[in-house]
């Protein structure tokens, strides 16, 4: 009888702690576990080290600080190589197998779709998916953007232009749903303004899009300028392959590509090519958030290596470690995401993201920037 009892007793303690351990999973008493599915190999490696250096340099930063609440953050990241199949298989292990807190930072809005079932499947809380495509902008109660959208940037490049008289464009996209929402977008933008897209150039393959063929389709528009909405590997690929062929077109390019990796693909053929960006120059050291991310990077690398994309990611990580912070000392998900629901103006330091319980896009910040000779930026 007293065996049976001690049974009973064990069973039930297992269930409660298991129940436990659900209702906080991803934590224990010393530490709080963030997943990323990121492409730290292929096409845009670049891109995904970048989202993971600027992580980790800000979680570094509070981990030798004692933590949030005692507990040290983990960044668990999977490498999906830029692959939709990895990016969703990596999901579900982060989720069902690793049982991470939250997931933090994939590359594009291709790569985070298919993490959506999951994160909504498990309520899982899923910050900063480096994008700003329409579909991942669209209200859901687990996702939260840090950042602006495309269609806010290319509004930006349009009226850029426009103002200076300019009135013949052309736009470079993937024919996918992200590619005709940029589409959508400029074409929005000129419709306004009672104009046209004069020509285009749509790529079905990401892996490998035919580049002369794309330059052949946007010069035959005769465009004064080019709008790029493609990876940094195939915008740099066509901004060499229109100087060659002679077309002069000014190339302004969208943030998909990260202006930082794409400066550097394109080396001295990058002078005065116009990139939207969604955050401050990481040279700006007048903002405090530039000054205290250009310190932590540094600590990171062991090397002044700065870049647009990592400084978005310390952003984002800040912001994911004060909603931390205001979900008290024994976080759930629920407490977490109530905590990013009631972020007003957080001020990161030059840089406000603000969220409500219907609005998880937070911020709408836009700027025009010009790569420079030795890849520098100018603004």
């Amino acid at each position: 009888m007293h065996s049976k009892l001690f049974a009973i007793a064990a069973l039930t303690a297992g269930i409660l702690a298991s129940g436990g351990a659900l209702a906080q999973q991803g934590v224990t008493a010393t530490t709080l576990v963030i997943g990323q599915s990121a492409p730290l190999t292929g096409a845009n490696a670049e891109l995904g080290n970048d989202i993971r250096n600027g992580a980790l340099a800000y979680f570094a930063k509070v981990n030798a600080a004692g933590g949030v609440h005692g507990r040290k953050i983990e960044f668990t990241t999977l490498d999906d190589g830029n692959q939709v199949p990895r990016a969703e298989a990596n999901t579900k292990k982060l989720v069902e197998e690793t049982g991470v807190f939250a997931l933090f930072g994939y590359a594009s809005a291709t790569l985070s779709r298919p993490a959506l079932p999951t994160v909504e499947k498990h309520n899982v809380p899923f910050l900063g998916p480096f994008t700003g495509a329409d579909p991942m902008r669209v209200f859901n109660k687990n996702v939260y953007n840090m950042r602006g959208s495309y269609a806010e940037e290319l509004e930006k490049i349009v009226d850029h232009f426009e103002s200076l008289g300019i009135k013949r464009f052309s736009i470079v996209y993937y024919d996918d749903v992200v590619g005709k929402e940029n589409l959508a977008a400029v074409d929005r933008a000129l419709k306004k303004r009672n104009l046209q897209v004069v020509s285009i150039a749509s790529f079905k393959d990401r892996a490998k899009p035919d580049i002369e063929a794309g330059v052949k389709e946007v010069a035959k528009g005769r465009p004064d300028v080019v709008i790029l909405t493609t990876l940094y590997k195939a915008t740099a690929d066509f901004v060499r392959a229109a100087k060659s062929s002679g077309l002069s077109a000014q190339m302004a390019s969208n943030s998909f590509p990260g202006a930082s990796p794409l400066a550097k693909e394109l080396g001295k053929d990058g002078t005065g090519v116009i990139v939207a960006t969604v955050v401050p120059p990481p040279g700006k050291r007048s903002l405090a958030i530039v000054q205290e991310y250009q310190a932590a990077i540094e600590k990171q690398l062991g090397k002044k290596e700065y870049s647009f994309t990592s400084l978005e990611s310390y952003i984002g990580a800040k912001v994911l470690v004060e909603a931390l912070r205001r979900a008290g000392p024994k976080p759930t998900r629920e407490a977490f995401m109530h905590a990013l629901d009631g972020l007003k103006a957080f001020d990161t330091g030059g840089y406000l993201v603000s969220f409500s319980p219907s609005n998880h896009n937070g911020s709408s910040f836009v700027e025009l920037t010009i790569i420079g000779q030795g890849q520098k930026f100018n603004y």
